[in-house]
């Protein structure tokens, strides 16, 4: 902390910090202080466990949690409050509360070696009753998150709204106590740095979402992380309802990933196009990359008639290291569009990916359904809902301009099917491609 910053210690403010008193009051009455004299720290002391219903971070704040101190939530529902916007997705309104909330706050922080718990156990909180979010900043600007411990939400541990210049570094979220766990969700946002970062989630570890056409999802730099998820490392799209625009994912390991790593889904009319993934290392992963372009409504606000075909163009995977020789047969990189949404203009190369084998020919002779609404009957665009896929190591259709160099892909035991398989590709290169140490020709 700047020895020249105004303290605001919580327990000047009459917080007991016992771990079970609620000091939502004093914590609240510190943020409003700190911000009426122009701005200073609200100290969460180490040592100390404070628990709190929802409080509201403003302008010029930054509330730090030492090193040893605990920002608690409680365990209550009713002490959440019910002003603080709501969950973007449809058919999820018991998401709407959260912990911490910031509606058109400017120049703030949360910083410390401390730890934020979001107590969202499930003997607190249920769908029935409710789950809160941890965090949820809506149309603020300029946001720092440093260093920080974020765990046990009841839901989202973050939502970050329609905001700008984000900076988060150094820290690290455990959202395993609850389900759809989602660590980093940046809905609209513009000038993001993530790095230096860890995630182990229940759900997907960092989302870019777009769910108000006014409101991109763009220039986007990820970079120096670390992710272990039960669902996706990173999901960009589903809400996509706007556009996605140059965005950059780089020096991150994926491990125990149980659905992708790179979850790319475009279903609400947005445009993505300027996106990079490098130098990224994965282990059981079972879809390093798992793109569809396809039509589905996912916000909240969707409209009832169903949207336009999107687009995705113009992306870039390089450097890649994918080991799934732990996993089952259902393990490639997937890329699908639709026949009247064709990806374009897709690059792959520099790719060593090792898989188990074990596709039978029945396997390599299916044909797998197409995203089409009847297929998804009113969800999302999921793998298992066209199941094995007809190659082992690449399956991709409906694309206008796909690159592959140099990818190598090895199986562990025999498999049946290709390595590779195209449906209404025209591709553009194919080069230095093996299986099993062996070159493929185009």
């Amino acid at each position: 902390m700047s020895s020249f910053a105004a303290v605001h210690n919580v327990m000047d403010y009459g917080a007991i910090a016992d771990g079970r008193t609620k000091d939502t009051v004093a914590v609240q009455a510190a943020i409003d202080a700190a911000t009426k004299d122009g701005g200073g720290f609200v100290l969460i002391p180490a040592g100390k466990t404070v628990v709190v219903g929802t409080i509201y971070l403003k302008d010029y704040v930054t509330l730090h949690v030492e090193n040893g101190a605990t920002l608690l939530g409680s365990p209550d529902i009713g002490d959440y409050a019910e002003d603080t916007h709501k969950n973007m997705y449809k058919n999820e309104p018991h998401m709407d509360r959260c912990l911490i909330f910031a509606r058109g706050a400017k120049s703030f922080a949360i910083t410390g070696k401390g730890v934020i718990d979001g107590n969202g156990h499930p003997k607190n909180f249920t769908n029935k009753t409710g789950r809160p979010m941890l965090i949820r900043f809506m149309e603020c600007r300029d946001i720092t998150v440093r260093n920080i411990t974020i765990q046990n939400p009841a839901a989202w541990a973050s939502a970050w709204l329609y905001c700008d210049e984000i900076v988060v570094e150094g820290i690290r979220i455990h959202s395993r106590v609850n389900h759809n766990g989602d660590g980093l969700d940046f809905d609209g946002c513009t000038n993001v740095r993530v790095s230096n970062s860890s995630f182990d989630t229940s759900d997907d570890s960092i989302c870019l979402q777009a769910s108000r056409k006014d409101r991109p999802c763009k220039k986007i730099v990820i970079t120096n992380c670390t992710f272990e998820s039960k669902w996706a490392g990173m999901r960009i799209g589903l809400l996509s309802i706007g556009d996605f625009e140059n965005v950059t994912v780089s020096n991150c390991t994926f491990t125990n990933i149980q659905d992708s790593g790179l979850k790319i889904q475009m279903n609400e009319g947005g445009s993505m196009r300027n996106m990079v993934f490098s130098n990224l290392s994965m282990k059981n992963v079972p879809r390093p990359i798992f793109m569809t372009l396809c039509q589905q409504r996912a916000c909240d606000d969707a409209p009832e008639e169903m949207y336009p075909m999107g687009e995705i163009r113009d992306v870039s995977f390089n450097n890649i290291v994918a080991d799934n020789r732990e996993l089952d047969k259902n393990s490639a990189f997937f890329l699908t569009g639709m026949p009247d949404g064709m990806i374009k203009n897709v690059s792959i190369s520099q790719v060593h990916f090792a898989v188990s084998g074990g596709g039978t020919k029945a396997d390599a002779e299916r044909e797998i359904k197409e995203y089409t609404l009847e297929t998804l009957e009113g969800w999302w665009p999921e793998f298992y809902r066209v199941g094995t896929l007809p190659a082992y190591g690449l399956y991709a259709r409906h694309m206008d301009g796909l690159s592959i160099d140099n990818f190598h892909v090895e199986t562990s035991s025999t498999d049946e099917r290709p390595p590779f398989g195209f449906d209404n590709v025209a591709i553009t290169s194919l080069t230095n491609v093996f299986a099993n140490g062996k070159p493929i020709k185009n």
